[in-house]
């Protein structure tokens, strides 16, 4: 075996010890909520929802509107940039949106047996 000098580093005693994490309880109103009370009052436990925004195409249903939502997907083949389209049908509890609008939508649960999402605002309305 080749000695060790003065100089040379234990590799050892560079390898920090992996910090534990905090064990304390939780109270039983932070695990029945899923959170700690630090957390916003909108905050959901359950995660982020899904937004998107898109403009109303169809507004002809009751307190149902269809909004489409474009995004930019490259061409597996040919790497050029490809509008995609999708229309998704969200609730409109006003009836307040019209065609043309530009909206924002949140998944939420199902409404129907095609409406998964809800207008939360309306951004832009149609001159």
């Amino acid at each position: 075996m080749a000695k060790r000098d003065e100089n040379s580093m234990d590799v050892k005693a560079n390898i920090a010890e992996p910090v534990k994490p905090d064990s304390t309880p939780k109270t039983a109103r932070e695990s029945a909520e899923g959170g700690s009370p630090d957390t916003p009052a909108g905050a959901s436990a359950r995660g982020k929802r899904k937004t998107r925004v898109g403009v109303v195409v169809s507004s002809k249903m009751d307190k149902t509107v269809v909004v489409a939502v474009e995004r930019v997907a490259m061409h597996p083949l040919y790497h050029k940039r490809i509008k995609r389209t999708s229309k998704f049908k969200a609730h409109d509890e006003n009836n307040s949106c019209r065609e043309g609008d530009r909206v924002k939508i949140v998944e939420t649960r199902p409404l129907s047996k095609e409406k998964r999402w809800r207008v939360v605002e309306i951004i832009e309305r149609v001159k």
